[in-house]
């Protein structure tokens, strides 16, 4: 299975949830996003919503430099 990458560091809300819907309706039932984000509500907005699309968020983890690395499964 592929993994696919999104870098939605420099958007603004709602623009994060919207790229990050975009890519994973590109991608296939059982594969991966990994979304790299900043601050918090992009953080709230895109694993918010992803979970209530019924994708799965597998991983959610902090960096040192303060961007966080989500990864969501399609379902």
């Amino acid at each position: 299975m592929p993994d696919h990458h999104l870098d939605i560091t420099r958007e603004t809300c709602p623009m994060t949830f919207v790229r990050t819907r975009l890519a994973l309706d590109r991608i296939v039932p059982g594969e991966v996003l990994h979304v790299l984000l900043s601050g918090g509500e992009p953080h709230r907005n895109v694993v918010g919503n992803a979970s209530s699309l019924g994708h799965a968020v597998i991983a959610d983890e902090p960096r040192a430099d303060g961007i966080r690395l989500v990864s969501i499964r399609r379902l």
